[in-house]
C-alpha cells in the first residue's frame, strides 16, 4: 500500500469517526429536547401515571408474554401457509394459453378482492360469518379463524410479490431452459423460481414485518393474545400501562425482522450493482 493510499484511508476513517460522533451528538440533543418538552407539558404527570406505571407494567408482563407466545405461534404458521399459498397463486397466474384463462381470472379476482378488503373487516367476516353458517367441520376457534383471515389477506399481497419476481426473470432464461428440453413445470422449478425468490426476498421480509403486528388483530375475535391480555390487565388495573408493555413487546419483535429486511435490501442492491 502506497503512502497516498494510507493517507486516504486515514482520512476516510477520520471522516467516518467524525460523522458518527456528530450523529450521536445530534441524536442526544434531539432526544433531550423531546424529553424536556414532554416532561414540561401540563398534563405529563397524569399521562405518566396512566401510561408509564412501572409496578403495573411489571405485574402485567407475565400475562402479556403468555399472549405474545400465542401471537408468535400464529405468526410462524401463517408465514408458512402464506408462502405456500401465495407462491401457488403466482404460479397459476403465470400459466399461458387460452385454456387456463378461467384459472387466471379466478386468481386475479382473488387478489383484487383480498388486497382491497381491509384486514379488520376480513377478520369480522371470517371470524363471525363462517361459524354463523353452522356448516359441519367449520371450526369456531378464534385463533384458527383469525389465522385464516390473515392468510387470505396476506396471500394476495405475497402472490403479487412472487409474480413480480417471476416476471422479472429475462425471457432468454426461459428460452434457454426450453432449448435444453425442460418443460414448463421444470423450467419454473429449476430456473425461474430460484431467481425470482432471490429478487423478492426484501419485499417478502417487509410483508412479514407487517404481518407480525397484524397478528395482534386476532384479539378482536376473542383470542387471548398479547393485545387481549393487555386489555384484560387494563380493565382490572384501570391503567393503560399494559398497552404500552404490549406495544413495546411487538416493537422488540419487529425490530430484528426490520433490520433483516434492510440487510436483505442492501445485499440485493449490492449484488445487482455488481452484475
Amino acid at each position: 500500500m502506497t503512502a497516498l493510499a494510507v493517507e486516504r484511508h486515514a482520512y476516510h476513517r477520520t471522516r467516518a469517526r467524525r460523522s458518527t460522533l456528530v450523529a450521536l451528538a445530534s441524536t442526544l440533543v434531539f432526544a433531550a429536547v423531546i424529553a424536556v418538552t414532554v416532561a414540561s407539558s401540563p398534563g405529563w404527570p397524569r399521562v405518566r401515571d396512566s401510561f408509564f406505571d412501572l409496578r403495573i407494567g411489571w405485574d402485567s408482563l407475565p400475562a402479556i408474554l403468555d399472549g405474545l407466545w400465542l401471537n408468535l405461534r400464529v405468526l410462524v404458521v401463517c408465514q408458512l401457509l402464506i408462502l405456500i399459498f401465495g407462491l401457488g397463486l403466482a404460479a397459476l397466474r403465470t400459466l399461458r394459453g387460452p385454456v387456463w384463462f378461467p384459472v387466471r381470472a379466478l386468481v386475479i379476482a382473488y387478489v383484487d378482492l383480498f388486497r382491497g378488503l381491509p384486514l379488520l373487516i376480513c377478520l369480522y367476516l371470517v371470524g363471525f360469518g363462517l361459524p354463523g353458517l353452522r356448516l359441519q367441520g367449520v371450526p369456531n376457534n378464534p385463533v384458527l379463524l383469525g389465522g385464516l383471515a390473515l392468510v387470505l389477506i396476506y396471500s394476495a399481497y405475497v402472490a403479487e410479490v412472487f409474480r413480480a419476481g417471476i416476471d422479472s426473470v429475462h425471457p432468454s432464461q426461459i428460452a434457454a431452459a426450453r432449448s435444453l428440453g425442460l418443460n414448463h413445470r421444470r423450467t419454473m422449478r429449476m430456473v425461474v423460481l430460484p431467481q425470482a425468490a432471490r429478487r423478492v426476498t426484501p419485499a417478502l421480509l417487509n410483508d412479514f414485518v407487517a404481518l407480525q403486528k397484524d397478528c395482534g388483530l386476532i384479539s378482536v375475535l376473542g383470542a387471548v393474545d398479547a393485545v387481549r391480555a393487555a386489555q384484560i390487565q387494563v380493565a382490572t388495573s384501570y391503567n393503560f400501562t399494559p398497552y404500552v408493555v404490549a406495544g413495546l413487546l411487538f416493537v422488540a419483535l419487529a425490530v430484528p425482522s426490520a433490520r433483516l429486511a434492510d440487510w436483505a435490501t442492501r445485499r440485493a442492491a449490492h449484488r445487482q450493482g455488481g452484475l
